[in-house]
């Protein structure tokens, strides 16, 4: 199985963009990674039963799946080596912003940079 970013229907009118899913090309299954499953389903759940239509960059709300973006557009395919450089690229980022949330006393910005941090992290990589 190849990972790969994909377009995500839901309810035939929400696109989620650029989610990170195994696809086999054999059989052509496709499985959402494991490690983004369920932030897909807290995603899914907030747009409700009858969503209105547009897209959503899934890239822009999840670091996991914008560190396998920014892979993609540095090559044609994600290569182990490309979303390594780009992992550390991006923690490297978070880290900074947090200490500079942390020398502001902004809470809130230090929790959400914490949280992307832990996107980051073995359970989502793995």
């Amino acid at each position: 199985m190849t990972l790969m970013l994909r377009t995500v229907i839901f309810a035939k009118k929400v696109n989620i963009n650029n989610v990170p899913v195994y696809n086999c090309h054999m059989c052509g299954r496709n499985d959402v990674f494991p490690g983004v499953k369920e932030d897909v389903g807290k995603l899914v759940g907030q747009l409700g039963a009858r969503p209105v239509a547009h897209s959503i960059s899934f890239d822009q709300v999840h670091e996991w799946a914008g560190v396998l973006s920014q892979a993609l557009n540095r090559s044609d395919r994600l290569h182990a080596a490309a979303i390594a450089e780009v992992t550390e690229e991006r923690v490297n980022q978070l880290l900074d912003l947090l200490l500079l949330a942390d020398s502001l006393k902004d809470e809130a910005w230090k929790a959400d940079l914490e949280n992307r941090l832990s996107q980051l992290s073995a359970q989502y990589i793995f």
